[in-house]
């Protein structure tokens, strides 16, 4: 039995649900809001080639490595973006997450902080894990600011780590959360989402 199992998971709206197939049109339609694969820090698939990311991570949850999911609006079904648990080693109780990106119209909204917080509420209280990991570009500034306010701790740069799509060599910022830090950033998150958006 795998360490993640199909699971949906809900809350103010948002609706985290397996990735499939039937999501590529939707997640297309997701990444041309803000054409969000001309940014060269992320791997946000470009047109025409969601149909490959889709199989791509159905492949990898085939595997045991990771498990992405449609973020969608619970009440239209509309396709937001996606994230995932990945790198995943059930002997020492871990994930990452990751993959993550959304339309630009949601960026800076509730979505993401929802996002991390059934995710987070999943991986510690539900699989039990000890650690939860982030790996993001070092250039993706962003991406570091909204790992870091989610009260993660930096953990380290691995240099010269991964390929970028524009054929760069990037260093890698790596990022954890350990299972007795989660009843504060739980607080926290929770606190984030019900102040008032001004």
């Amino acid at each position: 039995m795998a360490f993640v199992n199909p699971v949906e998971l809900s809350l103010r709206g948002v609706k985290l649900v397996p990735l499939a197939l039937s999501h590529e049109a939707g997640l297309a339609a997701a990444a041309a809001d803000g054409e969000l694969w001309n940014l060269r820090v992320t791997s946000v698939p470009a047109p025409g080639e969601t149909r490959g990311y889709i199989e791509a991570a159905l492949r990898m949850r085939e595997e045991g490595h990771r498990f992405a999911f449609a973020v969608t609006d619970e009440a239209s079904g509309e396709v937001l973006g996606t994230t995932s648990f990945h790198d995943i080693v059930p002997a020492v109780k871990r994930v990452e997450i990751g993959y993550t990106w959304y339309a630009r119209r949601v960026q800076r909204t509730h979505v993401n902080t929802t996002c991390k917080l059934l995710m987070l509420q999943h991986a510690f209280d539900t699989l039990g894990c000890h650690v939860v990991g982030w790996r993001t570009d070092n250039f993706n500034f962003a991406s570091q600011a909204a790992i870091e306010r989610l009260g993660a701790k930096k953990d380290g740069v691995i240099r010269g780590h991964a390929m970028r799509r524009d054929g760069t060599i990037r260093d890698t910022v790596m990022y954890s959360l350990r299972s007795g830090e989660w009843p504060e950033v739980k607080a926290q998150l929770l606190y984030l989402l019900d102040k008032p958006r001004g």
